[in-house]
This record gives C-alpha cells, sequence and structure tokens, in this order.
C-alpha cells in the first residue's frame, strides 16, 4: 500500500488544529463569556429582527439590524454562526450578508425559534464544521484522481513545474474590450493557450477582473464550459455581472438572497419561475406552513404526549421541504446544462453537486485568499485552472496560531505561485497616482509596476505624520481585545480640517478592530471607517491610516505582515495621510523604507505641525 503524502498529512493537522480553534474561540461559557466574545467581535448582540421569512429551499431567513456601531469584520459571507438568546439552545445557521449595521442569516432549522423577536437575541460565530470536513475529504481522496494528485506532488514536492509556459498565440484574438493593455492581452491568450494551470497576477487598481471578464469570454467562443469561484460572494458577484454585460449564458449558483438585481434572474431561483414548477412549489410550501401552523399550537411548555404530536408535524414539514429540495434539484440539473458558465463560492459549487457536469476550465479569482486545501475540493470539477490575485496581499484568515505557523495561512495562489513559470503579470495600474504606487511597485513588484501619463503626479499625494515623542501611545481597548490609540484619531480630526477633507470622499483604515470601533464612535460624520482586511478590493479618493502602534518596546504586533500594509497603502486614489510612530515603526526595515520613501516623494510632518 503507497504511503500517504506527507502534505496531505500535514494539512489535515493544519485543518484539525483550525477546527480546535474555532471550537474553542467560539464557544459561549463561563470561560468566553458574551462580553469577551463582543469584544473579540465574534458576536453581535443584541440584534433587531426586522424581517423574517422562508428563503430559496424552504429555509427560515432572518433580516436583521444592529443597534449600535461595531467591528463587523469578522462576520463576513458564508461564515458559521449560532442565533441564541439566554439559556435556550443554540440554533445553528449561515450568514448570508453583512453590510454596515445590516444583515442576513439563514437558519438549519424546520422553523423559526420561538424566542427569535425577543429582546437579547444575538448571533456568534461558529466552528464551521461542514467546510473543514469537505477539506479533510477533498485533500484525502486526492490521489483517486491521478492527474490532480500528479499536479499536488509537483506543486509539493519541488521536482517540477506544475505548468511549463505553452507557447501564446501569435494571431490576435478577437478582442470585445479593445481597451486592453499589452499585459492585459497578454494573460488573456496565456488563459486561452493554458494546459493545465495559468496564474494571473494582478497588483492593485491593474484590471484583474476586466482581464477576467475578457480570458472567461474568449473561452466560451472556443465552446468551453467554464467554472468560476472566488472566496466571497463579492468576487463572484463582479465577475457575473461582467460576463453578463457581455450576453454570456451564465449561472450563479449559492446564496441567491442578497446579490445583485440584476443577477437574480441568472440564479437557479431565478430562473425556475415557470409558472406550473412554481404552483407544484406554492402548493406544497402551503401544505407545509399547515403543519407548521398546527405544531405551533403547542407553545413551549406541554406535555409528553403534546410534544410527540408537535415533533410528528414539524417532521412533516421537513418531509416536504425536502420534496422540494428535490424537485429544484431536478430542474436546476437542466439549468447548469444550458449554463456556458456557472458561477459560486467553492461550497457554494460543492452545495450544487456539479459533479457530473463536465467543466474544460475552473477559473479561481482572489486565490490569494482561498486556502490550499478549500481549492483542492473544487480542481477535481475540471482538468485546466486559472488563478487570479496578488500573493503580496492578504492571505486567508486563520484563527489557529498553531495552524498559522504550520503555514495554514498560505493560499493555493501563494503555493502555486513559488512552483510554476505560467505567471502573467499585469503590469499597468489604474487607480492611484504615481507616488502612492511606488512604494509598493519598488517593494512588492521589483518595480515593474507602471503608472499610465494621467495618473502622473500633479502635486503632493502622500504623507506622513509622525508622532515620535507626542505622548500618542497605544493602549489596550475594552476587555484586552484590541489596541487603540486615541491621539491618533484626535490627529485624524485635525488633517481633516487642515486639507479640508470632505467626509463622504475620505476612508478611515486601521489594522486594529479596537481603533475602528472607537473611530465609529467618535467621528460623526459620513467618513468610511474600516480595518484594512476589510477594506481590500476596496479604494476611496482619500485614505487615512492609523497604525496604532507606540511603544518603547519597537513592537509592531501582525504589522510585521508587510501584505497588511500593502493592502493600507494601495486603497487611495489621489491623497495618502499615514499617522505613526517612527520611533517604534523604524525598527523594523519594511517601515523604515517606507518612512525614507515618503522623504523623498512625498511630505513627512511631524504631529507638532497640526494645530
Amino acid at each position: 500500500m503507497e504511503s500517504i503524502h506527507p502534505h496531505i498529512l500535514h494539512l489535515i493537522q493544519c485543518i484539525d488544529a483550525e477546527e480546535k480553534e474555532e471550537t474553542q474561540r467560539y464557544k459561549l461559557d463561563q470561560q468566553h463569556t458574551l462580553k469577551s466574545l463582543k469584544a473579540e467581535g465574534l458576536a453581535l448582540h443584541p440584534i433587531q429582527v426586522t424581517h423574517k421569512h422562508f428563503g430559496y429551499g424552504d429555509y427560515p431567513e432572518i433580516s436583521f439590524r444592529l443597534p449600535y456601531p461595531c467591528e463587523v469584520s469578522q462576520f463576513r459571507d458564508g461564515v458559521a454562526i449560532e442565533c441564541f438568546y439566554r439559556d435556550e439552545e443554540a440554533v445553528k445557521g449561515v450568514l448570508l450578508s453583512m453590510d454596515g449595521k445590516k444583515g442576513e442569516f439563514r437558519l438549519f432549522a424546520p422553523d423559526f425559534p420561538d424566542w427569535l423577536e425577543e429582546e437579547g437575541v444575538g448571533i456568534k460565530r461558529a466552528p464551521d464544521q461542514r467546510s473543514t470536513g469537505l477539506m479533510k475529504q477533498a485533500i484525502r481522496e486526492l490521489p483517486q484522481h491521478p492527474a490532480l494528485y500528479t499536479l499536488f506532488t509537483e506543486i509539493h514536492d519541488g521536482n517540477g513545474k506544475p505548468q511549463p509556459v505553452h507557447a501564446l498565440p501569435e494571431e490576435d484574438l478577437p478582442w470585445v474590450n479593445r481597451q486592453l493593455n499589452a499585459s492585459q492581452q497578454q494573460a488573456v491568450k496565456a488563459v486561452v493557450a493554458n494546459e493545465r494551470l495559468t496564474i494571473l497576477h494582478g497588483p492593485p487598481g491593474t484590471g484583474k477582473a476586466t482581464t477576467l471578464i475578457e480570458a472567461i469570454g474568449q473561452l466560451v467562443k472556443r465552446g468551453e464550459k467554464v467554472l468560476v469561484s472566488a472566496p466571497s460572494n463579492t468576487a463572484v458577484d463582479n465577475i457575473a455581472k461582467g460576463l453578463l454585460a457581455r450576453g454570456i449564458a451564465l449561472l450563479r449558483v449559492g446564496n441567491s438572497s442578497k446579490i445583485d438585481e440584476a443577477l437574480l434572474p441568472h440564479t437557479p431561483e431565478g430562473r425556475l419561475s415557470d409558472r406550473s414548477i412554481q404552483k407544484e412549489i406554492k402548493d406544497l410550501k402551503k401544505r407545509a406552513e399547515e403543519f407548521r401552523k398546527m405544531a405551533l399550537q403547542y407553545k413551549r411548555r406541554f406535555g409528553r404526549a403534546e410534544r410527540e404530536q408537535r415533533n410528528l408535524l414539524f417532521k412533516e414539514v421537513k418531509n416536504i421541504r425536502n420534496e422540494i429540495r428535490k424537485m429544484l434539484s431536478y430542474h436546476e440539473e437542466k439549468l447548469y446544462t444550458q449554463a456556458q458558465v456557472i458561477l459560486g463560492t467553492p461550497i457554494g459549487l460543492l452545495d450544487s453537486h456539479l459533479q457530473k457536469i463536465s467543466f474544460q476550465t475552473l477559473v479561481i479569482d482572489e486565490a490569494a485568499q482561498c486556502l490550499e486545501p478549500l481549492a483542492w475540493c473544487i480542481f477535481s470539477l475540471a482538468p485546466k485552472y486559472v488563478l487570479a490575485g496578488d500573493p503580496y496581499q492578504l492571505p486567508p484568515t486563520v484563527l489557529s496560531a498553531k495552524a498559522e505557523k504550520m503555514g495554514f495561512n498560505r493560499s493555493i495562489l501563494e503555493v502555486c505561485f513559488k512552483n510554476s513559470n505560467a505567471i502573467y503579470l499585469l503590469n499597468t495600474q489604474y487607480r492611484m497616482r504615481e507616488a502612492i504606487a511606488g512604494f509598493s511597485s519598488e517593494i512588492f513588484y521589483n518595480n515593474e509596476l507602471q503608472t499610465p501619463g494621467h495618473l502622473k503626479n500633479t502635486g503632493m499625494h502622500i504623507t506622513f505624520y509622525d508622532t515620535a515623542g507626542a505622548g500618542h501611545e497605544e493602549e489596550q481597548g475594552a476587555n484586552g481585545s484590541s489596541l487603540i490609540n486615541q491621539g491618533e484619531l484626535d490627529m485624524v480630526e485635525k488633517i481633516m480640517l487642515a486639507d479640508a477633507l470632505p467626509a463622504e470622499d475620505t476612508a478611515l483604515i486601521s489594522p486594529y478592530s479596537g481603533q475602528v470601533a472607537l473611530a465609529k464612535e467618535q467621528l460623526k460624520n459620513k467618513m468610511r471607517i474600516s480595518t484594512i482586511d476589510s477594506f481590500q478590493g476596496q479604494e476611496y479618493h482619500t485614505v487615512i491610516v492609523s497604525l496604532v502602534r507606540s511603544n518603547d518596546e519597537g513592537q509592531i504586533g501582525f504589522l510585521n505582515d508587510t501584505r497588511r500594509m500593502n493592502v493600507a497603502l494601495t486603497r487611495a486614489k489621489e491623497n495618502l495621510f499615514i499617522i505613526g510612530d517612527s520611533a517604534t515603526l523604524g525598527k523594523h526595515p519594511f517601515y523604515r523604507s517606507l518612512l525614507e520613501y515618503v522623504e523623498r516623494v512625498g511630505s513627512y510632518k511631524s504631529v507638532w505641525e497640526l494645530v
């Protein structure tokens, strides 16, 4: 019997460590109080239920709002949650969306809990045992897929490149988007010529999505059936809207409750609007609702016979809903065969049971945010792969310090990036003034990132405000959960006043959720306020970065991950302001280089210059 590849065992150990950490971290008990979970951004409490209905597949779905400002970066689309209330048994579910103070989640239950609309209901993060289970299964089954296993071993054994560079077609393609620059055109040609694995390296503002949309369109023209995925629903929707504008027949699978209106007709739910199908489903839902109402006649305190009767009624409701799901699944299979492109998050694609459908190419956008084993879950769905993203921006989020130390936060892109020659850099950025883009180009992209003429500098576009010696020291936030720096927040208001910055055009970002929460409390204007991690992929006219760290020991915590700073420094289009303590930061070579760069091309100021 052939031995198991050591990296398979390694990944399983990483997943186990992450699963164990999730279970511990999200537990609500005497050690992990509600107060501490809220302080860590792992619980939203209380919530106000604004709407409830039975959604697609007849699961209970709840819309809610938060009556207070808080940091919600841990509550991303698709994360596992539990809805809880006092001593009642919590109900498992999934977060469908979170936008500012509003959100929506689905419960894996036959009905809404009796206590759902009581005061004091909340939701908290929960271990995503389903995702970890799917990842472990996919990793263990890799040896059963010879071509896939060969790719896996080549990537991890270092005995060769997973993808040699194929000759690109010399003839010009029938471009739909004729505005693509030379590097974008070369990347599209590489995707067309791809026989196994091609990487689109897209630094900030280089038109990665635009390039992918053209590339997918070219594949469809050649008769390929394409699968598109990304770790976030937002990224999936972005690609879907671009393909839709091209007239490509697509099907957007997964969460259909909070996607762009233009895509609703292209979800299974939207496509299954045939009257006969809808009438059959409506009749089944009506029967289920009748049984549900009968069950709800039995209140929370009842005898054994009543409890048994209630359980039987709920069982019948469940059976009817299973019948609805089977019917939808039957009709969905027809839709899958008709679509030229199917899009969804990795878990959304797996839930759609696409194994029987033949795809030629799998495209993963935001691949730098995709855990390696999560990618292997869907690699088996196609023989050719296109990974798009930037390994020099934020990696996937990993909770377990042990798993992170073992390298579990290395994305599928990072893993393949080091073992492939088929990497195509998009080399022109269209977001920032040259001075703002210059530092990242020097440090991360070998000075290969170009800026077009219309974005050349017209003045001073980058400023560093140095707080050294001003006494603006970091402090522990509430419950010691996250760092804050009140002095830096005071400076934000002074900077906005001194430079007459319109709040609606300005964003404040910080690596620390404590600083973000404090800023939301104190800055009563229309300014956008966010953690750096939540701001990846976004841009603003003016961005102020509050670095927070200021201490005698020169400790900078997770500012040591310079990829986070690459994100922070590349969000501003016109003006970038950085607030930090040079005495603390300057001990690190990256930040020392940043200070030198600002002195060279921008404005380096002392806090004392702000009145």
